[in-house]
């Protein structure tokens, strides 16, 4: 109805209007930001961030909260459309050594103290977490949850860990996250609860340890993922056709962020 309200019942003209539509919805930005530097893009995302759990039924994790937006070691990324303010979905690195623990000590110390321990002795090469992944409900179907929720944050992530030189990422998963993660190079960390499986945020749901211990070498990720990430590594800012589920989506990559000693 809307359609034929703006083309005036043009069968033509609806359908052009309709690829218009379309399209749109397939040009999309990829933007990397420090989190003290930009508190606007914080609040962007911690809003975004604790809709989706709301509508899930979760209630506030360890990575939701706002302390990390005064934290200079933690970095988001948010994914916004090329053509309006709307954001479809961000992610966070969060490098270990700072004032305040990572998310996933919060998350699953008081389950498996083990996490202190192996959280350290990563640190003592650089490590990090990739966390408060999150996509809108209003990019279901489009694509957007899996080709960028699943990989490109991922591989931004990693391309920002790169720029920090940091050599490993934990990450905890939720079951439909894993896979993308796997295939990124993280590992599951059989050391950590039932095999690296915990029961969280909630009872009935299941999350995974995962760590990709070598950001230098990307040994276990797919050769597809890796060669993305190397491209990404390359050119940070760049502009590219990426393929979804659902056909190509037009992506403007800016992960460039200064680099803090």
């Amino acid at each position: 109805m809307v359609l034929i309200g703006i083309t005036g019942g043009d069968f033509k003209a609806e359908i052009r209007v309709a690829k218009l539509i379309n399209t749109l919805w397939r040009m999309i930005r990829i933007k990397a930001f420090r989190a003290v530097d930009d508190i606007d893009s914080c609040e962007i995302f911690a809003q975004g961030h604790t809709k989706v759990l709301e509508d899930h039924g979760i209630k506030p994790v360890a990575s939701s909260n706002s302390e990390w937006f005064f934290n200079p070691t933690v970095y988001g990324i948010l994914i916004l459309s090329s053509t309006s303010d709307e954001v479809y979905g961000g992610a966070r690195l969060h490098i270990a050594g700072g004032a305040q623990p990572l998310p996933i000590e919060t998350a699953i110390g008081k389950l498996d103290n083990k996490i202190y321990d192996l959280v350290k002795g990563y640190a003592d090469k650089g490590t990090g977490e990739f966390c408060g992944l999150w996509n809108d409900k209003k990019a279901a179907g489009k694509g957007y949850n899996i080709l960028l929720g699943r990989a490109s944050i991922a591989r931004a992530s990693v391309v920002i860990a790169g720029i920090l030189d940091i050599l490993s990422l934990f990450a905890l998963c939720a079951s439909y996250t894993l896979r993308p993660a796997l295939n990124a190079g993280f590992e599951v960390e059989t050391s950590l609860g039932d095999k690296g499986t915990f029961s969280y945020p909630k009872p009935d749901l299941r999350a995974v340890v995962a760590v990709l211990r070598n950001l230098t070498t990307l040994s276990a990720a797919t050769l597809k993922e890796k060669e993305s990430i190397l491209e990404l590594i390359a050119n940070p800012r760049q502009q590219k056709i990426e393929i979804g589920p659902k056909g190509p989506i037009e992506v403007e990559y800016d992960l460039t962020i200064p680099r803090h000693e």
